[in-house]
Parts: C-alpha cells; structure tokens; sequence
C-alpha cells in the first residue's frame, strides 16, 4: 500500500489525507445542495457546518483512539483515526452550531445525514489505500494482502495486534489475504448516499431521512464489524462499534415513534 505520495518540505502527504479533503468537499458540496433542498435559506451553513464537524470529528476520533489504547500519546501521532469518535464529537460540534445559527434542527439533520454517507465513502477508500482497518483473514478472490499495512497483514501482527487465532502451521513471517472491509463500506455508504439523496427529493416529513440515513449507516457499520480485524469483542463477541451502532439504532428507534409528521417545505422556501 502507499504510505506517502509526496512531500511539502518536512510534511509527508499520504493518500489518506488526500482523500479526507476529498471526503470534506463532497459533504460541503452535498451539504449545501441538501440545505437547499430542505428549504433552508443561509449562505454559510453548509462551510459552517462542515469546518464544525471537521475539528470535532478529527479531535474525537483521536480521543476515542487514545482511549481505545490507553495511551494519550497516542493523541500527538499522525495515524488513529476512529469513526465513532469521530461521529460522537463531530455530532455535538455539528448541533452547536445549528444552535448558534438557530438552523431548524430536523431539516438540517435530513440535509446533513447524506453528506455524512458520501463522505465516509469517499474517506474509506483513504483507509484502503494506506492499509488501514481491514478485515480478517480471507480465502475469498478479492481479499488482499496489505504487505505495508498499518500493520502489514502477517500472521504474526494478526496474531498479535487483533488476537485472531491461526493453524500454527501459518509462519508468522507469511503475509495474508484479509476482507477489504474498508472497500465493503465505501461501497454500502454510496448505496446509503444515494438513497439519502432520493429521500431528500421525495419531500418526506422533517426528520424522516435524516433518521433513515443514520439507521442504516449504523447497521452497516454493524455489519461490517463482523468481518473486521478487531480486538476490542467484549460482549457476546461484539466490538465497541457494534455496542454503539445498537445503541444508535435504538435512539432512532426512539427518535422515529416520537417524531411529529411535518410537511416538508417547497424546494427554497425559507425557514
């Protein structure tokens, strides 16, 4: 995998970074379409709440990473980056500043929920790129051998790192095949985008598709966890991520019952 593609003096830039400016400009792009669509009238919304839910969601990803390990070093280290931190920090960052720009909370929920899917799509392929979060070992035709993963995908550092169990017949040194789980949730997240997109054209009562877009990112992410290469399976052989996204589901659920139908507003009505 590639690490680095260039330089700009002492700073290495890696395909990762590259596609998470990418992933900031499709959301900000889809973003300030959605706000239009749901009929709210502010120029700056969408830089506002992207720059918002950029810092927060870079800062609680490498919080939840350093927690993860318990290390707080961990916080100064350019890698770690870990989705749900990210999304719980970059959430309250997003809802202060709805607050602050007295934004009317389920559209803009509706119009930012589709932004989030293309943008983790695109984030993914970032994480394939460098080797990052992949899965567990595979037989399948399309599972891939990340030789400069982080870490490369060895028996020993799959032994070792993620506590998979292997035939002691696999050397440690022998570099194996591993799910692309970060190509499987590229490819869900885009599904999830454009059935975001479609729900936002349909006009459905506020707050539909903004809760339907969370619900299936957190059963995809559900879902992919299972072949993930984890160490963290604490509860019934679930992961952190899979506790969370159950919790997130059933705050949707909740969300979902209690929600009052309200008409959707005409395409640049203002609110």
């Amino acid at each position: 995998m590639i690490q680095e593609l260039f330089r700009i003096g002492p700073l290495a830039i890696s395909p990762f970074g590259v596609m998470l400016v990418a992933a900031f400009l499709a959301a900000f792009f889809q973003l300030r379409r959605g706000l239009k669509q749901a009929g709210i009238d502010d120029p700056d919304a969408a830089s506002a709440l992207v720059f918002a839910g950029g810092v927060g969601g870079v800062a609680g990803a490498k919080i939840y990473y350093a927690i993860l390990y318990g290390d707080w070093r961990l916080l100064f280290e350019r890698s770690g980056l870990v989705w749900y931190g990210g999304f719980l920090l970059g959430a309250a960052a997003v809802v202060w500043t709805m607050r602050r720009r007295r934004l009317p909370a389920w559209r803009t929920l509706d119009a930012a929920t589709p932004a989030l899917a293309i943008g983790y799509a695109i984030g993914r392929i970032g994480c394939f790129l460098v080797g990052d979060d992949y899965g567990r070992p595979t037989d399948l035709p399309w599972g891939v051998a990340f030789e400069n993963g982080l870490p490369p995908t060895t028996a020993y550092y799959l032994r070792r790192e993620f506590d998979i169990d292997l035939p002691a017949a696999i050397a440690d040194s022998e570099l194996l095949r591993v799910h692309p789980t970060q190509l499987y949730e590229t490819a869900l997240a885009l599904i999830i985008w454009g059935i975001g997109v479609r729900l936002l054209r349909r006009g459905l009562p506020a707050g539909r598709t903004g809760l339907a877009v969370l619900a299936m990112l957190a059963l995809e992410r559900f879902v992919v966890e299972c072949f993930r290469a984890k160490d963290d399976r604490f509860l019934a052989g679930m992961t952190l991520a899979q506790a969370i996204s159950v919790a997130l589901l059933v705050v949707v659920a909740v969300l979902w019952r209690g929600r009052a139908v309200v008409p959707a507003p005409a395409a640049g009505a203002r609110r």
